[in-house]
């Protein structure tokens, strides 16, 4: 019997309408053999955390290019926390300062990738790195 493929729910919340990297990175998972849903622009966190859910998915991605990240991240992993859904994995990439890439690992956040990054060094993580319950 085959293993079910890593889902992953790229997700784009608040004001932030830059989302081409996220599609880039969705269309490099999708092709590397991931389920993946994209959650379009302008989500909550309330809706992106009903969307990991619903979905069943191993891990979120969350795409910030608008510099909330030291609240939108937190937000989330709140979130997932009070609707016992800590289980899923929360990545990111974007524009992050190093200096916060720290304090955001601190609270939970697994990886973030930033400007510069492959899409084959964010294929090789997921795949080392979200391990799935059968």
């Amino acid at each position: 019997m085959s293993k079910r493929p890593i889902r992953v729910l790229i997700a784009k919340i608040g004001l932030d309408g830059h989302d081409r990297g996220a599609k880039v990175i969705a269309r490099a998972l999708r092709d590397a053999g991931m389920e993946v849903i994209y959650s379009g622009l302008h989500q909550t966190v309330e809706n992106v955390v009903t969307t990991a859910i619903q979905e069943d998915v191993d891990c979120i991605g969350l795409s910030i290019l608008s510099g909330a990240h030291m609240t939108l991240f937190p937000d989330l992993l709140n979130a997932l926390k009070e609707r016992s859904a800590e289980d899923i994995v929360v990545f990111g990439g974007g524009i992050v300062p190093k200096d916060d890439v720290l304090a955001l690992k601190k609270l939970g956040v697994k990886e973030l990738f930033l400007p510069g990054t492959s899409t084959t060094e964010v294929v090789n993580w997921i795949n080392e790195n979200i391990h799935k319950s059968e």
